[in-house]
């Protein structure tokens, strides 16, 4: 946005008694959740205003202050809340080699199917989620996901077979199913498309901070070993377990659900935050909303969206090799010839790394205002990991080994951000992006399936399986990367063209300002990012 006075308008239209201009078309109906604690009337496009009547830009140092009041806000609460999240459904690979494989008498493929089941019920519950999410409060849904998947792993810690910890990951699934894609949309709300990402960034670097976390937490719940009676894999659920439980009761409400109902927002300042996100197009015409109601027509356009399709390869090359590699990695480094509680530790700097490489891509694709490059440049960093795996004789060369684990974790980390950023930067309404984004998630998520079971015990040390084929869906990642952008460019040029020729004007003639905000991101003053 131009970096000028504000634009206020002088003198508001007349406005009727439902706070639409007279004789305005209602753009979009409001959503169900709603501010109960207050009835003042906002002056934005989504209740009908002109844009040359509301407030759409503020000097760089205002605009800077209200994004970072969000940021203090929104950001580190969605951040520890993934951190809890991460650790809880990757922690059985710590509990694995705690003592849960010998108790349970875990043999073959069972562990394997333990961690598989998690994605079952995982991949299949993420789009309900957030159809509910658009029904009801996000801070109290997300509120009551976390409950659910704190008491479930809370109780794993009282599994005495291979039976009962099947049931668990599997309800584990359910559980925490809607929460990443609930967060993400959640984050679409409040920040333009090259904002978003460095939140997302941030955000999803506790899920890289967790394997660390949850190493160096394992590493000391361990010495609870025998304490109660229990070993120290029960006592690694238990107390993982009680976090979440913990942070539901109060997490609905330091969670904003809303531009429109914050709070801690002035008016001023949300009329600035709903109309900038309004008007960016990225054409410099037209507009989207987020206050759209969810309905059958945008659930049925999420799941015709081709680019959706193709995000689903970028998505399993991520979720194979991270899920596989979350939950292999202790053993890989055990099997390296240290000890189990120094396997723990030495897990930690390469998630350290992994997290300093999201943060450093993400904000350089900001700057550039660019995600595709950076994902099949992500890619290719983990392709050169899993051939220096495949290529290394693990035992004879342990340090080494071990060095190469770190540019796999890297790799792979890094482009999964700009997969869900470059998805929800290219839907809309958000309705469409709502159900989308789970979408890709959902089905995504079962590339864990794949991901839990390519790394096969009888394959250790080396695990050709599991790092052929992470490398090969690596190198399928960075080819649909260049056919989506490819695509977007020119449908972007065809676009660009179209308003060149024809004219603003005559569009808005042929269809009219409600069709062209139904159309979302199908609207001809719609840019799609590359």
């Amino acid at each position: 946005m131009a970096t000028t006075d504000p634009v206020v308008p002088k003198e508001l239209p007349p406005v009727d008694e439902k706070g639409m201009d007279s004789g305005r078309l209602e753009f979009a109906a409001k959503g169900v959740d709603t501010d109960d604690s207050s009835d003042e009337q906002l002056h934005t496009v989504d209740h009908g205003f002109d844009a040359s009547n509301v407030i759409i830009s503020l000097p760089t140092e205002e605009e800077q202050r209200i994004l970072r009041k969000i940021d203090y806000r929104l950001v580190p609460v969605l951040s520890i809340l993934y951190l809890v999240a991460f650790v809880d459904r990757s922690n059985i690979g710590n509990a694995k080699i705690a003592g849960l494989a010998a108790d349970l008498k875990l043999t073959g493929l069972q562990y394997n199917t333990a961690v598989t089941l998690f994605f079952v019920s995982y991949g299949f519950f993420e789009v309900p989620s957030n159809i509910v999410l658009k029904l009801m409060r996000p801070s109290r849904w997300i509120a009551i996901l976390m409950f659910c998947w704190g008491l479930v792993m809370t109780l794993m810690c009282l599994v005495k077979n291979k039976e009962g910890l099947y049931a668990a990951r599997f309800f584990l699934g359910i559980a925490e199913s809607g929460f990443f894609p609930a967060a993400t949309f959640l984050l679409t709300l409040w920040y333009r498309r090259y904002e978003v990402q460095k939140r997302l960034a941030v955000f999803y670097t506790a899920a890289s901070l967790s394997g660390a976390f949850s190493g160096l937490l394992a590493y000391g719940i361990g010495f609870m070993k025998g304490i109660a009676g229990l070993d120290g894999w029960n006592w690694i659920f238990l107390l993982e377990g009680l976090v979440p439980v913990a942070l539901s009761l109060v997490i609905w409400k330091l969670l904003p659900d809303s531009p429109e109902t914050a709070s801690f927002l002035t008016k001023h300042e949300k009329e600035f935050v709903i109309n900038r996100l309004a008007l960016e197009t990225g054409s410099g015409h037209g507009r989207v909303t987020n206050e759209d109601k969810i309905s059958l027509k945008q659930i049925f356009a999420a799941f015709k969206e081709p680019r959706i399709y193709g995000g689903w390869v970028m998505f399993w090359a991520n979720t194979i090799g991270t899920y596989g590699f979350t939950a292999t990695v202790p053993s890989v480094i055990e099997e390296l010839g240290y000890t189990a509680a120094i396997a723990q530790l030495l897990t930690i700097p390469i998630y350290v790394a992994a997290m300093i490489m999201v943060l450093i891509f993400a904000f350089w694709s900001e700057k550039v205002q660019q995600r595709s490059p950076f994902i099949m440049a992500g890619f290719s960093i983990a392709v050169f990991g899993f051939i220096a795996q495949l290529a290394i004789p693990h035992n004879k060369l342990p340090g080494l080994t071990y060095g190469f684990l770190f540019p796999v974790a890297m790799g792979m980390y890094c482009p999964f951000i700009m997969i869900v950023a470059w998805t929800g930067n290219n839907l809309a309404p958000s309705s469409k992006r709502a159900v989308g984004m789970a979408l890709l998630i959902s089905v995504g998520n079962f590339g864990g399936i794949c991901g839990s079971n390519i790394f096969i015990a009888r394959q250790k040390p080396r695990y050709p399986a599991g790092f052929g084929t992470g490398l090969g869906i690596c190198v399928c990642a960075i080819i649909m990367a260049y056919v989506l952008r490819v695509n977007c460019q020119r449908e972007n040029e065809r676009r660009r063209k179209m308003i060149e020729e024809e004219g603003e004007d005559a569009i808005r003639a042929r269809y009219g300002d409600q069709q062209l905000l139904e159309m979302g991101d199908k609207s001809p003053f719609f840019i799609y990012t590359l």
